[in-house]
C-alpha cells in the first residue's frame, strides 16, 4: 500500500478522492493532476490493484471510491512503526 502511495501522483488521486464526502469521485472530477489520461489511468489502476481503491462503471464515466477499510489499515500500520 505505502509502495503505492509513493508515486506523488497517486498520492494526489488518492487523497482528491479520499477526501470527497462519500469517498468517491467521478474520473472525470480527478483527472486534474497534471499529467495525461492514460497516466491517471495507469495510476488508478495501480491504486486498485494496492487494494486502496475500488471502481465502478457507470454509464460511460468511472467511480472511484476508498476501499472500505483501507484508511483504517493504513493508520494501523503507521501506529505500529511509531
Amino acid at each position: 500500500m505505502f509502495k503505492a502511495l509513493s508515486d506523488p501522483v497517486r498520492l494526489r488521486l488518492f487523497s482528491k478522492i479520499a477526501a470527497q464526502p462519500a469517498r468517491e469521485a467521478c474520473v472525470c472530477d480527478i483527472q486534474d493532476v497534471g499529467v495525461s489520461q492514460p497516466t491517471v489511468s495507469h495510476h488508478l489502476r495501480k491504486l486498485r490493484e494496492a487494494g486502496l481503491l475500488e471502481s465502478e462503471r457507470r454509464a460511460s464515466w468511472v467511480y472511484y471510491r476508498v476501499t472500505p477499510g483501507a484508511l483504517s489499515v493504513l493508520a494501523g500500520l503507521l501506529s505500529q512503526a511509531a
